[in-house]
């Protein structure tokens, strides 16, 4: 595992590039940063199915010189809300490396990409589902927990659909404000994020 010391923030550079522009230096860091983390108990990166959750159309990611400290993906859809359609930029693959963490770097890459919802993908909200305990991380970044049922296809076996109405769920404004996001059961049209 590479040990660096804590990183100057400010010196991180962030870019914000389509998936299919990925070059292999890019592919190749964002595998070492995810296998990094998550290998261990989640096996091998794949990005075009990051541990079975839905793959991203965009990634911001945050350099260190040639190094890549940071990463969130989103995915453009169009969901279904109540009753109505809503495109959303499901984000996902929310990683900062442990040198950077406590740094502020996650709120950059989260308002960074907040920005490239709005002009790239031209998505109404961002949209992502966490564990309890990182609620204030992404409530700090400007997202805005929501309640709600939704229901997406499993992560393991896409012949299933999940239900859930107790892990929390967080929008942000992109082209739309949190006040127009409708209110009802929410269907992701695939898998989560």
């Amino acid at each position: 595992m590479l040990h660096r010391a804590k990183i100057a923030v400010m010196s991180v550079n962030l870019t914000v590039t389509s998936h299919s522009l990925l070059s292999d230096t890019d592919l190749a860091e964002m595998r070492r940063l995810f296998d990094a983390e998550y290998r261990a108990d989640f096996g091998d990166w794949n990005p075009a199915g990051p541990y079975g959750y839905a793959p991203a159309d965009w990634h911001v990611l945050a350099w260190d010189g040639g190094c890549l400290v940071g990463h969130v993906g989103f995915q453009r859809r169009v969901i279904e809300v109540g009753g109505v359609e809503v495109a959303v930029a499901g984000t996902g693959g929310m990683l900062v490396a442990p040198e950077a963490r406590g740094s502020g770097l996650g709120r950059r890459l989260l308002l960074r990409a907040q920005l490239a919802m709005t002009e790239d993908a031209e998505a109404d909200f961002g949209y992502l589902g966490c564990r309890p305990a990182v609620v204030g991380f992404y409530e700090s970044a400007g997202w805005v927990r929501i309640r709600a049922r939704e229901s997406h296809t499993d992560r393991l076996d896409p012949t299933r659909t999940m239900v859930n109405d107790s892990s929390p769920i967080m929008i942000c404004p992109a082209l739309r404000p949190v006040t127009d996001w409708p209110s009802g059961d929410i269907d992701l049209r695939g898998g989560a994020w």
